[in-house]
């Protein structure tokens, strides 16, 4: 009796390792199959970092109309449209990282930690200003750069510059067609130019500064404040129809 209770455990243990082992084998399997399928949706994902200016101790411009107390600091309208330009585009199947969520302050080494970190196809920096009229498109001034072992840190921008040019002419020509909720309008007027972009000479990606300034007749009169609502959506339309022509262009669904 006792001899066959001990066959029967042993028969029974050498059954639990072998259940153990199946479950060993099949969680395994399990969690590499989770690991590659993590990979592969990591690898379909199209990231745009949203990179609003300023911010905490870092007010930037004064906008808006002489005595309009609404949101007239830069800091205020650049975040504001980061996040109204994160829901289009989330809405839209991007994948979106702001810099920033809050009026918090972040140096340029912070912000291109972020783009960086982000593997990025694009990165749009929301600057706004009283100077000018339309939209200011900024692209790095650094000259191209061919793929190296070490590139330093301040000039990372070299090697994506010719993709942030064509990034560049993208958002021009959606802000030079574009309408508003398919109404026939005056496009928005564009300057496209390139400059020394401390932030951007260190983002491993395709970047463009945006910057809104009023829209002003040709007399030099302004018709449509930065702060105004209408201009603000026209203005976020457009870069949220550039950004999907910018992902069909790189393959992406």
């Amino acid at each position: 009796m006792r001899n066959g209770w001990r066959r029967r455990t042993a028969s029974g243990a050498r059954a639990g390792v072998g259940i153990a082992l199946l479950a060993a084998v099949f969680l395994g399997q399990s969690a590499s199959a989770a690991v590659q399928a993590d990979a592969e949706a990591a690898a379909k994902r199209f990231v745009v970092v949203l990179d609003a200016a300023h911010g905490g101790s870092d007010p930037g411009a004064t906008l808006g109309a002489v005595g309009d107390e609404a949101e007239t600091l830069e800091k205020n309208v650049t975040l504001s449209m980061s996040q109204r330009l994160r829901a289009l585009l989330v809405a839209r199947g991007f994948t979106v990282i702001e810099t920033r969520e809050s009026d918090v302050a972040l140096d340029e080494d912070a912000r291109a930690t972020v783009v960086n970190q982000a593997q990025a196809q694009a990165c749009i920096v929301l600057h706004a200003s009283e100077a000018g009229s339309g939209v200011h498109l900024f692209v790095s001034s650094l000259p191209p750069m061919q793929p190296q072992a070490m590139v330093p840190w301040k000039t990372a921008q070299a090697l994506r510059v010719e993709s942030s040019l064509k990034l560049g002419n993208t958002l021009n020509s959606a802000f030079t067609s574009t309408g508003r909720d398919g109404e026939s309008i005056e496009p928005i007027p564009v300057t496209l130019g390139r400059t020394t972009l401390p932030g951007i000479d260190s983002m491993i990606c395709p970047a463009v500064a945006v910057e809104i300034a009023p829209l002003r007749d040709k007399e030099g009169k302004v018709v449509s404040e930065v702060t105004d609502a209408d201009y603000q959506a026209h203005v976020l339309n457009a870069l949220a129809a550039a950004l999907l022509v910018w992902r069909s262009e790189a393959g992406e669904p």
